[in-house]
């Protein structure tokens, strides 16, 4: 089989597509708007100690993104997991998402023809 070119498959500069390149500089980096979604999301995050020395962590402007662990590392992990399920259902059922820091999960995307590869 032979090996694709990794250069010409890597992302298209397509507006609604997955990924967005940007130029920076001389270089192109490459932008992934559910990754990033994700982190600014959970830069949102608040955490609480409860009384039995375990953690609870929510995300507000997700309704009902709620997590618990015994040490905050492992509910700062398990808010993520939960969060990236909330996000993959959320967008199978079509449910309005909220706008994080301008990243709006809400467009339809815009898909190119397969002869433009």
């Amino acid at each position: 089989m032979p090996e694709l070119d990794k250069n010409k498959y890597n992302g298209c500069n397509c507006e609604g597509d997955s990924n967005i390149r940007q130029a920076k500089g001389n270089s192109m980096t490459v932008k992934f708007i559910l990754s990033e979604y994700v982190d600014k999301a959970m830069a949102e995050a608040m955490y609480d100690k409860l009384e039995d020395r375990s953690f609870v962590g929510k995300i507000p402007v997700c309704k009902g993104v709620i997590a618990f662990g015994s040490t905050l590392k492992e509910c700062q992990n398990e808010l993520r997991s939960t969060l990236e399920d909330w996000i993959l259902l959320g967008l199978k059922l079509r449910h309005r998402m909220p706008v994080i820091d301008n990243i709006d999960l809400n467009q339809e995307p815009s898909l190119e023809p397969l002869d433009t590869l």
